[in-house]
């Protein structure tokens, strides 16, 4: 069995790059579904498959009988629009081992761009719970899963790993506050309600704005949100026309296409008599057509734009980071062992199940003899005996066949494994002694 991933970051590719491959939670099982039928036609049967997708990364994790790391990456540049030079000019590729740790370092936010952030193990496992819904998750790839998903836990739990960390959302407040003199004084407009936004609006509305305000698509779930902060709901059909009123506006939709585009922040920054208007893009892809960067008035920041922000108090976070990476290195060498039992040639588990499948046989042949002779009449305890007997003479049969082989030496090493396995009881009283 191959464990494999594909994926491309914050650090790998462009924020446009990897827009091209976000997936909302909604697209995810048709998508698997097309990725497992795409490896069934390249001879690849029986493949488990999971994506993750957030806004800085989009990875695919797969489990087969051998690795198809290049298929995946042709059905991922084909569903991107992309060719396969270019997303493997982005891309990273691994597998086993490797594949293993980087899911565990994932899980526990050591590659993150807000280091030790706890967001990605949730997606994680929402990855996952959409994984496993679709039919496409088996025994590997959960074991692999829910094996990161216990790293996870112990790294935040062993570690310091994520107490120096600034998340986006605080980011952006650090980032408004050097814009604007009292954040008490200003509009914000939070474009979208997910877990994003909510996140985002919390650490806002600690700095107690003038106004908060929620835009989207579905009005229940904007006034679900806006109830928190007391703030007031919108239809997002109506944020072009109502634009200019917010000094702030912070977006993060599934939206395929950007929903503010340029011409709608030339109407409001005319309207505003071009006071600044302060904008964070947390949306993949984006929620804000990048030309508006180019205004003199516009403060636009992406989620890459706040990568500088969030990288504090490094040094630290190094000795949490060499802890957390010791943890990591331990999960990986407990999977990896996990995979080599469940091996077909190097693995145990076949083994042990021939000797069970064997044994039942000897068992099933006894019963059925003994069964004969009490049929006929024959005394029970002398059937009892000759059954035991059988089964014993069976079971030792081998080994002692394999103590009259070979030489003195293969004898010796033969009759030393022989009392392992069959005398240990006497072996552990010699042991006390």
């Amino acid at each position: 069995m191959a464990v494999w991933a594909l994926g491309l970051n914050h650090n790998t590719a462009p924020l446009d790059l990897r827009g091209r491959f976000a997936f909302a939670l909604d697209q995810i099982a048709p998508t698997l579904q097309g990725l497992r039928q795409a490896l069934v036609t390249t001879r690849h049967p029986q493949i488990e498959a999971a994506i993750l997708s957030t806004c800085n990364r989009t990875e695919i994790y797969c489990a087969g009988e051998s690795p198809a790391l290049e298929h995946t990456l042709d059905w991922l540049a084909h569903t991107g629009g992309v060719t396969p030079a270019l997303l493997r000019s982005h891309a990273y590729s691994l597998q086993d081992g490797p594949a293993a740790r980087h899911a565990f370092r994932v899980a526990s936010g050591l590659d993150s761009m807000v280091l030790g952030e706890p967001q990605i193990l949730g997606q994680m496992k929402d990855a996952v719970r959409a994984a496993e819904d679709a039919g496409a998750l088996g025994t590997t790839l959960n074991q692999l899963f829910q094996r990161s998903f216990a790293v996870a836990k112990e790294v935040r739990s062993s570690t310091e790993i994520g107490a120096h960390s600034i998340s986006m959302a605080a980011a952006a407040v650090r980032l408004a506050g050097q814009l604007f003199e009292d954040l008490g004084k200003i509009r914000i407009l939070f474009v979208g309600a997910g877990e994003m936004i909510e996140l985002a609006a919390t650490h806002f509305a600690a700095r107690n704005p003038k106004s908060i305000s929620i835009a989207n698509r579905t009005l229940e779930r904007g006034e679900r949100l806006a109830s928190r902060f007391q703030g007031e709901v919108m239809r997002l059909a109506d944020l072009p026309e109502r634009l200019h009123e917010f000094d702030a506006v912070i977006s993060c939709t599934a939206s395929s296409l950007p929903i503010i585009g340029l011409g709608a922040v030339e109407r409001a920054l005319k309207k505003r008599k071009h006071r600044p208007m302060f904008m964070v893009d947390l949306a993949v892809p984006r929620d804000i057509e990048p030309e508006v960067k180019a205004l003199d008035d516009v403060y636009l920041y992406t989620v890459d734009d706040l990568a500088t922000v969030v990288q504090t108090a490094q040094a630290h976070r190094q000795a949490a980071v060499a802890q957390a990476e010791s943890i990591v290195d331990t999960g990986v060498q407990n999977f990896l062992h996990w995979m080599d039992q469940r091996d077909p040639v190097r693995g145990t588990v076949p083994l042990i199940r021939q000797l069970n499948a064997q044994a039942d046989t000897w068992r099933a042949a006894e019963i059925a003899r003994a069964r004969k002779l009490l049929a006929r009449g024959d005394d029970v305890e002398a059937v009892l005996e000759a059954l035991s007997r059988g089964l014993t003479q069976k079971m030792l049969h081998g080994a002692m066949a394999e103590l009259n082989k070979g030489d003195a030496q293969q004898r010796e090493a033969t009759a030393d494994t022989v009392s392992r396995i069959f005398l240990r009881s006497e072996a552990a009283s010699r042991d006390k002694l």
